[in-house]
């Protein structure tokens, strides 16, 4: 009788761990029940909020899915535009599960299965938006209305169970043969702009020069005829010094450039002077000057 009764006590406890689950905060719960996913009396899916919840033992199993919302942040991918010019886009979306019973039947509750499947509805819906518009539109203007558009084709998608919330793209490239050969011709464009205004300033560097060089020749040429006027001033003023001071005195000016000859002439003792004793050179140092 008493290994009956705890016999029974063990039941009871497996029965009633059995009947209680616990949904944690941001999921939700569904019940699958003989391989169906339990529903209510309208036929709606019964979904189980956060908390402690209570399900029929041994027959229930439980299937919790994340209901916040999920970023998908693929690889980037290449597009064609209306000009048939590729493009590499790299996007992200912004998705929750609205449908858990569909998004548990399609994906078996897989978030990879899921992500894999929106890729490519994504991929689609972008492709079907881009390829009927032009890199300028898609770069510029209509950015925003390719992301607007391919949000409103995703929003619902009802097969997988699943909510699309955003789309967004996050950058724009060209391939990569494709930006070498820009890159190329942006290089050839700004050599030739290098070139232009190299040879524009050698040109003004030669003007400038040539007007430096002029200057200083026009500057040289006037010091130089301003000297040259300066000397024959002074060389008239001493000239007019001198004739005034022979014609004061000729006599004292005479002797004076007598001692002035003599200076020069008998400076050096090895000097050879070949003059006649008479000669009018030795007239002062034979007699004195009269006064």
């Amino acid at each position: 009788m008493k290994q009956l009764a705890i016999f029974g006590i063990i039941l009871a406890l497996l029965v009633g761990y059995s009947s209680v689950f616990v949904v944690n905060e941001g999921e939700r719960g569904i019940v699958i029940q003989f391989g169906k996913v339990k529903r209510t009396d309208d036929g709606a899916t019964k979904v189980y909020p956060p908390g402690l919840q209570f399900k029929v033992p041994f027959i229930d199993s439980v299937r919790t899915l994340d209901a916040r919302i999920q970023t998908l942040d693929g690889n980037s991918d290449r597009f064609v535009t209306s000009e048939k010019k590729d493009l590499i886009i790299d996007s992200y979306v912004k998705w929750r599960i609205a449908d858990f019973s569909q998004f548990y039947l399609s994906t078996g509750g897989s978030v990879l299965q899921a992500e894999s499947l929106l890729t490519r509805k994504i991929n689609n819906g972008l492709r079907s938006e881009i390829g009927a518009r032009t890199i300028r539109d898609i770069v510029s203007g209509e950015r925003g209305q390719v992301m607007e558009d391919a949000l409103r084709r995703m929003a619902r998608s009802s097969e997988i169970g699943i909510e699309v919330t955003d789309v967004r793209i996050k950058q724009i490239n060209l391939p990569d043969e494709v930006s070498s050969s820009i890159y190329q011709r942006m290089r050839a464009e700004r050599l030739a702009v290098a070139k232009e205004h190299r040879s524009q300033g050698q040109e003004q560097a030669e003007i400038i020069r040539a007007n430096v060089d002029r200057r200083v020749n026009v500057l040289l040429a006037d010091a130089d005829k301003r000297g040259r006027e300066m000397r024959g001033d002074g060389d008239a003023t001493a000239a007019k010094i001198y004739a005034d001071a022979y014609t004061k005195n000729p006599e004292f000016y005479k002797f004076w450039r007598s001692l002035m000859a003599y200076r020069t002439s008998f400076d050096n003792g090895g000097d050879v002077m070949v003059l006649e004793p008479d000669s009018e050179f030795f007239r002062y140092m034979k007699e004195p000057a009269k006064p």
